[in-house]
């Protein structure tokens, strides 16, 4: 049985909102490059344009931890999920560009009210095993995130983008039904102190251990995010129709996914020390074959890009367990950190990425990505050591 009788219901619900939102986030990276072209915007502008949509996604995800850790409503996974599924699902459909920045960003927004609170619900329905329920919780968001370019490219090259807006239901279904089945905790006696947003982001930002946590997530979102921005980009060059950059996304994300509910397992086995060297050197060599490999062996290619997928995400759920347990009154705090502010970094960097891969070309651009996460592997070291 995968959940405790108790923990069962809330679970389920989490989880499958979580797959549904992050079907959403998955989105806009392989239609921008059309949706580029239907606005006529180059793909500098169009990095820039996706780099918004994670910083407003993932960068205040810290902050809404912080009210999440303190409000007694489930108010933000309600209000999330529908303004990430409306908002999204209509944005590709926008002909003008104020109009199409501003509903990414509302949708973005959505995602990133979601994500704390949902979290923190997580760890607080769980009455067995965290770093299982928190392994699953992470790998539906991915398997949701890696099916949103496959339903995304689908829905663009057989009905349009203008119609895209008709796959807002499902999102807006989900959280009405979550209003009801999800239990509610407002009325529970609580011990709980109260939370100083300074005090918890100095308590946060000034632990070694954290911080280590804080730069791994960064460097595994740097790769991720280059990879489903950049690569659309190329493979749209080579020729490739929506469908087929939307399926190769799929295929990364979801053995990104797999790689999430894989990876506690594999923990136990092989170590947590084990389980970050390998998630954060095995991407160079990998980068490499597919450099050398997608223009003479392009289904090679296709598949290696998959297995990057996996290793890359293979540490996610070890990194926001062990981070969530340094200061557990932090949840969703923490949570934030982890799956939102990363990425949010990141968005801010890919904007000068998407420059400099123009200026010279997308995939040694890559290379250089990943050589970053394996020169940094030398830092997990620190994880284990008994902090002053």
């Amino acid at each position: 049985m995968i959940y405790d009788k108790k923990e069962r219901k809330p679970q389920i619900w989490l989880c499958g909102a979580h797959f549904i939102n992050d079907i959403y986030t998955g989105f806009l990276n392989p239609i921008m490059p059309f949706i580029a072209e239907q606005v006529k915007i180059s793909m500098p502008v169009a990095t820039i344009i996706l780099s918004c949509s994670h910083i407003f996604s993932s960068l205040l995800q810290p902050y809404f931890g912080f009210f999440a850790d303190k409000m007694r409503k489930r108010a933000m996974i309600f209000w999330g999920l529908i303004s990430t599924a409306v908002f999204i699902s209509f944005a590709p459909g926008m002909k003008s560009i104020p109009l199409l920045i501003l509903f990414i960003i509302l949708g973005s927004l959505g995602s990133s009210l979601y994500h704390p609170q949902s979290l923190g619900l997580v760890s607080k329905f769980t009455t067995s095993n965290s770093a299982k329920n928190m392994g699953i919780f992470i790998a539906m968001g991915t398997l949701g995130f890696s099916l949103g370019p496959l339903l995304s490219a689908f829905t663009a090259q057989y009905f349009g983008l203008d119609k895209m807006h008709i796959l807002a239901v499902l999102g807006v279904v989900w959280a009405c039904l979550m209003f009801v089945l999800v239990p509610k905790f407002s009325d529970e006696k609580s011990n709980k102190v109260d939370i100083n947003l300074k005090q918890a982001f100095t308590d946060i930002l000034t632990n070694q251990k954290l911080n280590i946590l804080n730069i791994i997530a960064i460097l595994k979102s740097l790769m991720t995010t280059s990879c489903s921005i950049l690569l659309p980009f190329l493979w749209k060059a080579e020729g490739y129709s929506k469908f087929q950059i939307g399926a190769a996304l799929f295929a990364f994300l979801f053995l990104g996914g797999i790689a999430s509910l894989l990876s506690p397992k594999f923990e136990r086995k092989i170590g947590t020390a084990n389980v970050f060297y390998f998630s954060m050197i095995t991407t160079c060599p990998l980068m490499l074959l597919f450099m050398l490999t997608y223009k003479t062996f392009p289904a090679v290619s296709f598949v290696i890009f998959a297995v990057i997928g996996f290793v890359t995400m293979f540490a996610t759920p070890v990194t926001m367990s062990m981070a969530q347990k340094v200061l557990p009154q932090y949840k969703s705090i923490i949570g934030g950190f982890i799956n939102g502010f990363s990425w949010g970094v990141v968005a801010i960097v890919m904007s000068i990425v998407g420059y400099v891969a123009q200026a010279t070309s997308i995939v040694p651009v890559l290379m250089v990505i990943s050589i970053i996460p394996a020169v940094s592997s030398r830092l997990v070291k620190y994880l284990f050591q008994e902090q002053e």
